[in-house]
């Protein structure tokens, strides 16, 4: 878990969902890798991304649900035309990443204990971890377990639950 950051401090629910944004900027990242543990204690490997400031383009979280009537998509989308998303202490449990990025003042291979650009968001001595002093990634897909933030403000939200649904990407 994150020292002092809102991470993952709860069983996640055995499913992973999809994350996707136009573009995320922020000025902060530092990441590390933890397990996250389902309430029947199975773990899933993830890297604890903790991002300072975000700033979205637009999101896009989506998840397969399994029903007694089918297979339900949760989805909620934010932003767009509507104006930016933001999030302040951003922390995502990501089993990956992919898109296009810049790091700025990155550090790979710092020891997970001495992170220091993300308040908080400290990992395990002698464990691998890495920062940046500012990103920008556009393009984002991930898929993550967890998702937490110190205040997420969305503009335009919206929340569809449909049959067979459509997933984000």
């Amino acid at each position: 878990m994150a020292e002092g950051a809102l991470a993952a401090s709860f069983a996640v629910s055995g499913t992973s969902f999809q994350v996707s944004s136009g573009k995320l900027t922020s000025q902060g990242l530092a990441s590390y890798v933890q397990i996250d543990r389902d309430v029947d204690g199975k773990g899933h490997p993830v890297a604890l991304l903790g991002i300072g400031d975000a700033t979205l383009s637009d999101i896009c979280q989506a998840a397969e649900v399994k029903t007694p009537i089918g297979t339900v998509v949760f989805k909620l989308t934010a932003g767009g035309s509507a104006g930016n998303v933001t999030a302040s202490s951003l922390i995502i449990d990501g089993e990956d990443l992919v898109g296009d990025a810049r790091f700025g003042t990155a550090q790979i291979g710092r020891d997970a204990s001495t992170l220091d650009e993300v308040p908080g968001v400290k990992g395990d001595k002698g464990k691998f971890g890495l920062q940046a002093g500012d990103i920008e990634v556009a393009k984002v897909r991930s898929h993550a377990w967890s998702a937490t933030g110190g205040n997420f403000r969305l503009k335009g939200m919206k929340v569809d639950v449909s049959l067979g649904g459509k997933k984000c990407f």
